[in-house]
Parts: C-alpha cells; structure tokens; sequence
C-alpha cells in the first residue's frame, strides 16, 4: 500500500510526540495506558453483562463511512479491486445484526484529516472506537448504553487506578458529578443558541465546530448529550425524524472541562427507499454501496448505535492536554511517524 505522505503542519515541535522509545518509556504514557487498559476491560465488562456480543471488525472493505468535516479515505490495492481503509465500521455495524442483535467492536479506523485538525489537540489519522449496535433501540435506549457504559468505565478507573490517576496529576473528585447525576442534554439547536449567546459565529446548519464544542463543554460538570443535528450535517445512514422532518434522531456526547465530543451515535436508516434517496442527496453514487443496498432491500433490522472514541476518552479522563498523549504510536495528521 502506498499513500502519499503529507508536509508537516505548522505545529511548534514541542507539541509534537518524542520519538517511540522516548513516548512509551516516559512514566506518564504507562500511567496512561494503564488506565486505557482499564477503559477497555470496563467496557467489555459493561457490554457483556448487558448481552452484547463482540465481534472482530473489519478493516478494509469495498465502501466505509463516507465521514466528514474534511477528512479523505484511504485506497488500498485489493487484488485489482478499489478498496477502502475503514473510517468507520458503521456499514458492517448494521450488517453484523444479522447474526446477533447487540454487538460491539474495539475497532481501529484512519481517516486522513485535514492539516488544521492538527492544532485542535484532538484529532488523530489512526485511532480507534468502541463501536456499538442495537437491534430494535431507539435513540433513548442507546443513549442508556452510552450513558450507563461511560459510567461504568469511569467507576472502574476511579477504583482500580488511584495510583495512575495521582501520577498523572489527575484528581477523581473531578468525576463525582458523574457518578452521581444523569447526563444532561440539549437540542443541536439549543446549543448554536448559546454560542450565539457568547458571540460564537457558529452555523446553524452545520456539525458543532470544534471551538464551539470546548467553549459548551467547559460549562458542564459532567457529560451531556447534544441530539436532533441538521439533515445534511451527518451521514446518510442517520434516520431523520419522522415527528421533526429536516433534523436527524441522532446525538453526540460531548466531556465536560473543554474537552469536547467523545462519542456520535443514532438511530439508523434501514429502509432500502429512503437510504437510496438519502445516498442521492449526499451527492453519491448509491451503485457504490451495492453490497450495503442489497442487504438492506432483502432486510435488515432497525437500529441504534453509537462509537466512542478511546483516544478521546482516555484523554478525558486521564486530563491530558494532547489526544496523542493517549496512544502508544500517535500519528497526528499530516506528521510522518513510526
């Protein structure tokens, strides 16, 4: 496979990862990924015990998630075959429901994001989720999931990483909101009201930018829910409201103290007609996604999902500054790296 390398950004060099053998001897980074450790065996934990079910993801496909705010996909050489590196599992997701209704990935993903995301200390080329899908759920129910993991996770860290979280400067009080209170939520629209409020030019139509979503974040004390984006902000596979046409039964969670979106999930489109449609008005060929389509007109089920991103979460609750800080190999966009 060969992809084209890109010039570094603009970034100073103190804010780029040390060379490996320095990043993964550093006593803070086995501080940190002790307690990543501890988010995934959480996780799994969580997941089994409410009956889902792991499986393997893929991580190359003929299409994957057509994605977003910029990002490219990367092509590889599939025996002659035009194929993709996943940007997200969602596709295979829904596909996956039809061996067992709840299933779960610890799934990698590259996307090549844009240079500028390499200043924002949140964005990563290689990452990976904890992807999630449920047959039959509603936006509530897999907001529970979500919720309910979160919580879970957080819970384990607290209890079982005193020392990594003191070594990291990190004081577990600043969870107690947490553990203690549901999430809030607002509506996509509530919160471009509130930036507007505090003079943030933010689009109406649009995802919650980037800034926009620290300067909400700050102001919370533990994670809430941001639903009902605009139609057009978010791929074809997120089910519009039937009650409220033109906003979608999606959401976002986003981590209090600035540090932003951790997790996008939905209900999902299932009906063959309306993804058709809706691939058409994302300005795509629907003849590319044949595989996906077919499966979809011979059925398949309803559902709800959600991936949450491990990088993002270890970030937030170890307190760090940089996402890179919470992967043992960071590849920031645009930097050339082991």
């Amino acid at each position: 496979m060969t992809v084209t390398e890109l010039p570094a950004p603009p970034t100073p060099a103190a804010e780029l990862p040390p060379p490996p053998g320095v990043h993964l001897s550093a006593p803070e980074t086995r501080a940190v990924l002790t307690v990543q450790d501890g988010i995934l065996r959480a996780t799994r934990e969580y997941l089994s015990e409410e009956g889902f079910t792991e499986l393997l993801p893929p991580i190359i496909g003929p299409v994957t998630d057509p994605g977003g705010r910029g990002s490219k996909q990367v092509d590889i050489d599939f025996y002659g075959h035009r194929y993709k590196l996943m940007t997200s599992a969602i596709l295979y997701k829904q596909a996956s429901l039809l061996a067992f209704p709840k299933i779960f990935y610890i799934a990698p993903n590259v996307r090549l994001e844009p240079l500028e995301s390499s200043s924002t200390s949140r964005h990563l080329a290689e990452f990976h989720q904890i992807d999630v899908e449920m047959a039959g759920a509603g936006r509530d129910e897999i907001t529970a999931v979500v919720e309910g993991l979160v919580r879970h996770a957080v819970g384990r860290v607290v209890e079982r990483h005193g020392r990594e979280l003191a070594a990291l400067g990190r004081d577990p009080e600043v969870f107690a909101a947490l553990l203690a209170k549901p999430f809030d939520r607002m509506t996509h629209q509530d919160a471009v009201a509130s930036l507007h409020g505090i003079d943030h030019d933010q689009n109406p139509d649009a995802e919650i930018d980037w800034e926009g979503e620290a300067l909400i974040s700050r102001r919370a004390d533990r994670p809430f829910f941001v639903t009902q984006y605009p139609k057009g902000s978010r791929g074809f596979y997120d089910r519009e409201d039937p009650a409220a046409p033109g906003t979608l039964r999606n959401f976002d969670l986003l981590a209090p103290e600035g540090y932003g979106e951790v997790c996008s999930g939905s209900e999902r489109e299932f009906d063959y007609a309306r993804l058709v449609a809706r691939i058409r008005e994302s300005g795509e060929n629907p003849a590319k996604y044949g595989w996906y389509l077919d499966m979809a007109r011979a059925g398949i089920p309803s559902s709800s999902g959600f991936g949450i991103g491990v990088q993002r979460l270890t970030r937030y609750i170890c307190g760090l500054d940089k996402v890179w800080q919470a992967t043992a190999y960071p590849k920031l966009p645009g930097v050339v790296s082991p």
